[in-house]
């Protein structure tokens, strides 16, 4: 029996979790100018009807949560002629995104970087990765984090890495907090090093491969999250 087609295939609407049911759904549109949710859910709808699916609502419920999903991250938005009417288009970033097989991997990337960043990670390290450069952004983000302890703690520009977050941070160390328990102290202490010694040491010896970039976002993160903990001691010892 011939079968009609969807705009996405049957199976996959029931089976793809919504972002990547979005996906495959923007990937259909292909590089038309227009597209307008009705006619897409009205053409589906004639679809299943003349394949005889049983679930049919919840296949035109399913595309339409991929509809929403999309527009809601911007990847689809008003005709710039047509905005009181129906018909909406692909935007600019949606047609990036349709065309990259890293598109979705990107876009959770730019989710977990939503907010804003220490000022020294926006002012150097946003750019970077925003131009796709994880390697050296992921570098760029422990550097910084490198070089806000040292002037913070006062050490000697001798020390460098591992080392320098050490003497920072043990206890006794000049961002020590002397409040603290002393296992805290150490924790505090190692996850400096661990940082630094697994994110900022290797880049500076060898290249190292970020081509995950939702990767590459995460230990921009972990780089903030360093500087808040940083800014925290900064305070204390101001205090």
């Amino acid at each position: 029996m011939m079968r009609y087609s969807g705009p996405v295939p049957t199976e996959q609407i029931r089976d793809l979790p919504t972002p990547e049911l979005a996906m495959a759904l923007l990937q259909s549109f292909g590089d038309v100018a227009t597209i307008n949710a009705n006619n897409m859910l009205r053409g589906a709808e004639q679809a299943f009807d003349q394949n005889g699916e049983r679930d049919k609502d919840h296949l035109l419920g399913r595309l339409s949560d991929a509809w929403a999903w999309l527009e809601a991250r911007g990847l689809i938005g008003p005709h710039a002629k047509n905005t009181d009417s129906s018909w909406q288009r692909v935007t600019t970033d949606g047609r990036e995104i349709a065309k990259d097989p890293s598109g979705q991997a990107k876009l959770w990337a730019a989710d977990r970087l939503a907010g804003v960043l220490d000022p020294a990670l926006e002012a150097k390290v946003r750019p970077i990765f925003n131009l796709g450069d994880y390697e050296t952004a992921c570098f760029a983000a422990m550097k910084t984090v490198e070089v806000e302890v040292r002037a913070a703690s006062g050490l000697d520009a001798s020390l460098l890495g591992v080392p320098l977050m050490r003497q920072a941070w043990k206890a006794g160390g000049p961002l020590a907090d002397e409040g603290a328990h002393a296992g805290e102290v150490v924790a505090l202490m190692e996850l400096f090093a661990g940082a630094i010694g697994a994110f900022k040491n290797p880049a500076s010896h060898r290249t190292v491969h970020f081509d995950d970039p939702v990767e590459a976002a995460e230990v921009i993160q972990l780089a903030d999250l360093l500087l808040r903990l940083l800014r925290r001691a900064q305070r204390r010892r101001s205090n």
